[in-house]
């Protein structure tokens, strides 16, 4: 009876051991993937704003140069708005706004939304969205140009009231069987210049500023 104690005893313990080690293995799997993951998706969001600003246009470290604010507005999701501040010499060069249109086809369309600080936009990029395949998928600069002819515009150009689709007497394409998806980012986009327009000074104030007023 000693001897089969013993043996179960040392199976338990050999047991034991591989199962601290196999949890060990893993626990180090996921935190060296989550580092990965991280750096993957750092990097991905430094494409995403270099889309927009040429990293030449700016040299401060924009992905880090940042403002987290409560705009329903431009967030109905309720999640914080994000913007991306570029500066050069410590000037504004341009802010890069994390909005959403919340009256896609299939629902939000996450947006970013680059805007010079003269109140030109730099450019638009969807950075996620639900809608339809061969359809509202058209706003995605990888697969149609359209996106594309928001760098340069402003609120002066269209006029206020002319910042809409064609059907809707605005000046911008809709797309043959969807309407729905422009109009939406279209509307956006507007509203995060109104946001800009009446926000440049506060969205640009330096970081060393804002800690002494915290």
């Amino acid at each position: 009876m000693e001897k089969i104690a013993r043996n179960m005893l040392i199976g338990g313990l050999i047991l034991g051991l591989f199962a601290a080690g196999g949890t060990a293995l893993v626990a180090v799997t996921q935190l060296a993937t989550a580092e990965r993951i991280a750096e993957n998706q750092r990097q991905a969001l430094l494409d995403s704003l270099n889309a927009l600003l040429p990293p030449g246009s700016y040299d401060n470290a924009i992905s880090e140069d940042t403002l987290q604010l409560h705009v329903p507005e431009l967030r109905a999701d309720g999640a914080p708005l994000t913007v991306y501040r570029a500066r050069k010499a410590g000037q504004p060069v341009a802010a890069i706004l994390t909005t959403v249109a919340p009256d896609g086809y299939s629902g939000d369309i996450q947006l970013l939304v680059g805007i010079n600080s003269d109140g030109t936009l730099a450019g638009v990029r969807v950075v996620a969205h639900k809608e339809t395949p061969g359809l509202g998928d058209a706003i995605e600069a990888e697969r149609n140009a359209w996106i594309l002819g928001f760098a340069g515009r402003s609120l002066l150009d269209p006029v206020e009231g002319k910042w809409g689709v064609k059907r809707d007497g605005g000046v911008f394409d809709q797309f043959t069987g969807a309407t729905i998806t422009p109009r939406a980012v279209v509307a956006a986009v507007k509203r995060t210049l109104l946001y800009f327009r009446d926000q440049r000074d506060a969205l640009f104030v330096p970081a060393a500023q804002e800690a002494k007023h915290e």
